[in-house]
C-alpha cells in the first residue's frame, strides 16, 4: 500500500504547487500586500510575545492581517 501512496502524494504536491504558482501571475494589488505584510508581522509578534506558541502565533498573524487590511485602504 505505501508504493501506491507515494507517487499519488507526489503528483498531488506537484499540482498543488503549480496551481498556487499559477495564482501569482499577476502583480499583487496594494490591500493584498498590506494584509500578507500585517500577518507576516503579526505572526512574528505574536510568537514573541507567547514564547512561540502556536495559539498566540495564529492569533498574531490573524489580527496583523486585519490591520493591514485596514492601513491599505484607499482614504
Amino acid at each position: 500500500m505505501k508504493t501506491i501512496f507515494r507517487p499519488l502524494a507526489a503528483i498531488l504536491l506537484a499540482l498543488s504547487l503549480s496551481l498556487s504558482l499559477g495564482a501569482c501571475s499577476s502583480n499583487p494589488t496594494r490591500q493584498q500586500v498590506g494584509v500578507a505584510t500585517g500577518a507576516v508581522v503579526g505572526g512574528v509578534v505574536g510568537a514573541a510575545l507567547t514564547g512561540g506558541s502556536t495559539t498566540g502565533t495564529v492569533a498574531g498573524a490573524a489580527a496583523g492581517g486585519l490591520v493591514g487590511n485596514e492601513l491599505s485602504k484607499r482614504r
